[in-house]
Parts: C-alpha cells; structure tokens; sequence
C-alpha cells in the first residue's frame, strides 16, 4: 500500500543532524513506494532541501519564520501541523531526538493519533509495516502495528542506516507561508557550553569514563582516544555526580540513550541505570580492575586492569595503526 509519509529534518547550528537522513530512510520503508515529503522548519532552511532529497526524499516543503530560529513547542507545532494539514499524509517520521521527544507527542495528541515512539528497526512483513522499540530500560523489544489512523513514528539515531546519498537526484523543494502567533515562550538568545569533536547522540564510536576515571584530569587521556578514533567522550552519572565531567556527557536511564558502533567504557561497573542508556550499541569494551565488575556482563569483549595502564596502550597502539594505514 503506497503512502506518502511526512519526514521532518532537524537542523542544528544551521546543518541537518544525521537523524534526518535515517528518518528518511524508515519513511521509504513506511511508504512501501510512496511519496516520501521532507519538511524544514526554521529561519532560513530552504538550502538544505537539496540534501533531504539527495538522502531519499522525493520533494521538500519548508517553513520559513523568523520566529521558528529556535526550537519552541508552540512554534514548531504551529509550523508542522501546518504542513500535515495541507498534505494529509498517512505517515509521519520524527527523530528520537530531544525536539522529537518534546514534540511528537503534541502532534500526535493535535492529530488524536497514536505514536510508536523510540523505534530501532522497520520492516516490512506480511503487509504490515513493524515497529521494534526497547522496553525496561533495554531488556526486552516489543513490535508494535498499526493497525488505523496516521502512521506515527520516531526513531533512534544511529539505528535505521541512511540511504546512500545520490547527489544527481532531484526535487521540488517548495515553501508554504505559515503565521506564527500566540506564543507562550520566546527564545531571545541561546548560551551553550563549547563542545568539541563529534555530537555524542549520533557518535559511532564513544569513550564513556565512570567513577573509576577518579578526576577531571582522569578523562583527558579518554578524550585524546575519543579524537584518535574520531569519536565522542561520555560518562556514567556516577562521574557527573563527582563533578568529573559536564552533565551533558551523561549516558543512561537519565541522561542520553547512545548506540554507537563502539562503546568502550572505562572504569564504569555496570549499575542497571547506566546500561539503559548504552547496552544497545553494537559492540562494547569494557575496561574495569574489578572482574566481578557487572559491566562485563553486557560487554563483547573484557579487559581486566587499570584503566590507566590500559587507555594510553590503545592510545600507542591506534597511534601505530594510523601511522601505518
């Protein structure tokens, strides 16, 4: 059954999060050979239609407002019930990000519809389009259809992998004027701490350091390996709470959920609240001098030691690597 499926791309700092791309990628699965229509919502966005397109979508609609320069629940609701309205469409992709857990549940409630939230796999089977989301914090999957109304979904970054970028495809990237009133909260400047390397929600690789990195100084050596393997550093609440690092690396039941391609966790035991946040990633290596350690429970591959002797060794090793590649 042909849908046409609206995607929304998120934007930050004026460039299109990987998400998008993803999220493109489920709304052609979703579609089954339908219209796949990427929406833009922000300041000034119409350029990056191009890329949406080049990722899979098939035309673009943007929404172009001096009051949408920053994310607001009132704005951006405004702006893509708009668009849901003058398109109809059957489905409707968001990120799993943190704009797209703020703001799905408004339109889906705006819409009366469901919404299948946090999804890490769709398919295709017996007719059906399936969701497969993590429920208890990662320990069991639970595939959900759906059966009536808008097909609404958001998916977890670095889950559904992007379409193969084909920069000679091409498509209406068109704008549709919406009046943005009434609202409750204004974003009059934005005042972010200096963050280096890669966005640690959409890293492949993480470093993530726990209570055993024992200071501020401890993670340095963590991130010169984050950078050699061109990932981003994390940490466990425990280190956050020890004021070894910024709550914004926190990874778990209460801060960010990662699911990179690598996670090496250095001198983390393990606590359940933690791996909620990172048990799903691909492959994980644990460094802990404890081997009772409970992270090595959930880990691919062990090393038991000082994480001190053990991070500079990869750190020489990788050196070597990249000297000889």
């Amino acid at each position: 059954m042909a849908r046409k499926v609206l995607v929304l791309g998120e934007v930050r700092e004026g460039n299109l999060r990987n998400v998008s791309y993803e999220a493109v990628a489920a709304g052609k699965l979703i579609a089954e050979g339908g219209e796949v229509v990427a929406v833009l919502i922000g300041e000034t966005v119409a350029s990056l239609g191009a890329a949406m397109i080049q990722y899979g979508a098939d035309r673009v609609v943007t929404v172009e407002n001096e009051q949408l320069k920053n994310y607001t629940p009132d704005g951006y609701s405004q702006a893509l019930l708009a668009v849901v309205n003058a398109e109809n469409p059957e489905g409707i992709v968001l990120g799993h990000t943190a704009l797209g857990k703020d703001l799905s549940p408004k339109i889906a409630s705006k819409l009366g519809s469901g919404l299948v939230s946090d999804c890490v796999n769709v398919e295709v089977t017996g007719g059906n389009i399936v969701f497969t989301r993590p429920i208890y914090s990662g320990k069991a999957f639970e595939k959900k259809i759906v059966t009536d109304g808008v097909i609404f979904a958001t998916i977890r970054p670095n889950n559904i992998p992007p379409l193969e970028k084909d920069e000679s495809r091409t498509g209406d990237v068109a704008s549709l004027a919406v009046d943005i009133k009434d609202l409750r909260s204004i974003i009059k400047d934005v005042v972010t701490k200096a963050s280096e390397g890669v966005d640690l929600s959409e890293a492949k690789v993480i470093v993530a350091g726990g209570r055993g990195v024992k200071s501020a100084e401890g993670f340095n050596a963590l991130k010169e390996l984050a950078n050699l393997l061109g990932g981003a550093v994390g940490a466990s609440r425990g280190a956050c709470d020890a004021d070894y690092c910024d709550y914004s690396l926190q990874i778990g039941q209460t801060g960010k959920v990662v699911t990179p391609d690598l996670y090496i966790a250095c001198g983390i035991s393990g606590a359940i609240q933690h791996l909620a946040g990172m048990s799903n990633s691909k492959v994980i290596v644990a460094i802990n001098k404890d081997p009772e350690a409970n992270i090595f429970n959930v880990a691919d591959y062990g090393i038991v030691g000082d994480l001190f002797d053990v991070v500079p060794l990869l750190i020489e090793e990788f050196k070597k690597v990249k000297v000889n590649a």
